[in-house]
């Protein structure tokens, strides 16, 4: 079953910081193999300037149903926000963009080879690649974020609108 709650955020809430993308450039296996990782990503300075263009979010908060890699129970996040993008850009909102939590993308990575990306309609940046501190703007909202210690733990997910 499919669990998630909205949370409003304004865009003065969102904080953006250099060091985020240093946790992608040394610690995560995806960098630089996929488009929706670092150094393909927006940057943070380029994040700054374009989160200036918006005036609120929407925090998307998962349940514990869904794991890293987006798709658990039937629950698969990328689809989930992909849909509601799409839903906010055909009521009005042009400038809907969904961006997701880890390096969240719906093809292997093997299907992106030679910089090109073979579903570039569905491809959308972690939030942390282009230097987003999610564990600030989930305290922003008024929600607590535990940190999981272990692989053992099941995370729940939040993703941005």
């Amino acid at each position: 079953m499919e669990h998630r709650k909205l949370f409003p955020i304004p865009i003065k809430e969102v904080v953006v910081r250099d060091w985020v993308r240093l946790k992608c450039k040394y610690g995560c296996g995806s960098y630089g193999k996929r488009l929706t990782c670092p150094p393909y990503s927006p940057t943070p300075e380029e994040m700054r300037r374009v989160l200036k263009e918006y005036e609120v979010g929407l925090l998307v908060k998962f349940g514990p149903s869904v794991i890293e890699g987006g798709a658990r129970e039937g629950v698969n996040v990328h689809e989930v926000m992909f849909k509601l993008e799409r839903a906010a850009f055909l009521r009005g909102y042009y400038p809907a963009f969904w961006l997701s939590v880890w390096p969240l993308h719906p093809v292997p990575r093997m299907q992106c080879e030679e910089g090109i990306c073979r579903k570039p309609h569905m491809a959308r940046p972690s939030m942390e690649a282009c230097g987003i501190d999610v564990y600030a703007a989930v305290k922003n909202v008024g929600l607590e974020l535990r940190v999981v210690a272990s692989y053992d733990q099941r995370p729940t997910s939040a993703s941005c609108c």
